[in-house]
């Protein structure tokens, strides 16, 4: 292994799969924003997926703080997506 690949390799792996689960989050938000089909549930799955790591046993503080602030512009984005195509479909409870 060369130095330079040595540099460029994670530390610490907890962190890597951290940063893949908010890029996949952010590269759905930005897939609703352009109104790509399907997108809306993507982000809705992975934010679920999110949480659900979040609250596993090797959940980490710090990701659990960024889903409680990610969350709540990502359901308005839904939401609002949701308006906008006409097609609400709430949970009835």
């Amino acid at each position: 292994m060369t130095v330079r690949d040595a540099s460029t390799r994670p530390n610490n792996p907890r962190r890597t799969h951290d940063e893949r689960l908010k890029d996949k989050v952010y590269r759905h938000m930005f897939r609703l924003e352009g109104n790509r089909p399907g997108a809306a549930l993507d982000l809705a799955v992975a934010l679920v997926r999110g949480w659900l790591d979040a609250n596993s046993g090797r959940g980490r503080p710090a990701m659990r703080d960024w889903l409680k602030k990610i969350c709540p512009i990502c359901l308005s984005m839904i939401e609002a997506s949701q308006q906008t195509s006409g097609t609400d479909q709430r949970c009835i409870q």
